[in-house]
């Protein structure tokens, strides 16, 4: 995919390219059907991902713990649309990359990552670090595959983000 006109479009230019530390993402090719999100959007992830996620839900369950999806897959258009409405409302570019990957270099569009809430918690918000489900992840989520992308003081660079959680195929 030729990113070039997102990326102008937006005003990401070659240098934040350089400078960003994150892999670029094809967007996945095979997509399952996953429900809905807690917007109650449609919700798409790749099917392995779908298969380990389904058993880290369940085991979570099992534990008391409930877990829902507030994002997953997200194609390049759509991760532009997120930034163009920040720009709208005002915030530079520099800010909004701190915490949104430029267009090609999300993990949403792999397919793979999961943006996590519970309930009595707000989504996306650092707080959820606070929650039994966040210690339950953090404890259980590597054995169902899934790893935390952006704890604190990452190499990416990307802001803190206790919710994201990405399945990392064998």
């Amino acid at each position: 995919m030729n990113l070039s006109p997102h990326l102008s479009r937006l005003g990401v230019t070659e240098h934040h390219i350089n400078h960003c530390r994150l892999p670029y993402e094809e967007e996945a090719c095979t997509l399952a059907d996953a429900g809905v999100d807690v917007f109650d959007r449609p919700l798409q992830m790749c099917p392995d991902t779908l298969d380990a996620w389904t058993g880290l839900q369940n085991a979570a369950e099992l534990d008391g713990i409930t877990l829902q999806v507030v994002s997953a897959f997200r194609s390049v258009e759509y991760q532009c649309n997120l930034i163009q409405n920040k720009l709208d409302r005002g915030l530079k570019l520099d800010d909004i990359l701190r915490v949104n990957a430029i267009p090609g270099y999300s993990e949403h569009h792999s397919g793979r990552a999961l943006d996590l809430t519970t309930p009595d918690y707000p989504p996306l918000e650092i707080e959820f670090d606070t929650s039994p489900a966040f210690q339950w992840l953090l404890k259980n989520a590597e054995s169902h595959s899934f790893y935390l992308s952006y704890p604190k003081g990452n190499a990416a660079r990307i802001d803190y983000e206790p919710w994201h959680w990405a399945y990392k195929s064998s």
